[in-house]
């Protein structure tokens, strides 16, 4: 009996020791040398859109994949990356892009700011992922109860540097004034809308559209559904 107990414990350590190596070997590949970053954008303006729009519809129903998650794809895009698209997002918690699109590590190249609005910065900073790299979507995406949006509804003075955001979301409230809907939801949208007319001033994004090589959208997240829409 103590013979074949013996034998038994020793085939079982012989297994787990070999499953072991083989996870090790595995797993210090990975760390020695992780694999240069995949070209995420190798794809048309209007593909990537679809691949938006496609995630947030998982997102929506519940179907998600939660790709590009895993430690392997962290150590993958770890010295480069090919992101397909960009989002100029608002600064707001409750708008995680990466989330709502159901995307990952390396996917997006994302630009948040309080009313997601371009400032000279965050046009740079699209301008760096178009040119450099080689997004082929840039998504401005307004929300449902937008801080900053209903802020600039108002006449009351802001402290410190809140002002400058607010005064580049005045227009948009002031050209859906009277407009027939809710006078929030409308700002918003619009506000997305204007964000992308600044955006076009810059003769680098300029001439990528003008390609055919980026696409600029406007988009519109609803807090209470998950839902991404786009704002014409």
């Amino acid at each position: 009996m103590k013979e074949h107990l013996s034998r038994r414990n020793l085939i079982r350590f012989g297994a787990g020791a070999l499953g072991a190596g083989i996870l090790a070997e595995e797993l210090g590949s990975e760390l020695i040398s992780p694999q240069p970053a995949v070209a995420e954008n190798n794809i048309s303006p209007d593909e990537a859109l679809q691949k938006l729009i496609d995630g947030n519809r998982r997102f929506l129903f519940r179907e998600q994949k939660k790709p590009n998650r895993s430690y392997a794809r962290l150590l993958q895009v770890a010295n480069g990356q090919k992101p397909f698209a960009s989002i100029l997002s608002c600064a707001d918690s409750r708008v995680p892009a990466e989330m709502l699109f159901d995307q990952g590590f390396g996917d997006l190249f994302v630009c948040r700011v309080a009313g997601n609005v371009a400032t000279p910065e965050e046009i740079a900073s699209l301008e760096y992922g178009a040119y450099k790299l080689g997004t082929k979507v840039i998504m401005v995406m307004g929300h449902k109860r937008c801080g900053a949006v209903t802020a600039a509804m108002t006449d009351g003075d802001f402290p410190g540097h809140i002002s400058t955001l607010i005064s580049a979301i005045k227009p948009a409230v002031k050209n859906v004034k009277g407009k027939y809907g809710d006078a929030l939801e409308n700002a918003c949208k619009e506000n997305a809308l204007l964000q992308i007319k600044t955006l076009m001033t810059s003769p680098v994004l300029a001439k990528f559209v003008e390609d055919k090589k980026l696409k600029i959208v406007a988009g519109y997240y609803d807090l209470d559904t998950g839902k991404v829409s786009l704002v014409a």
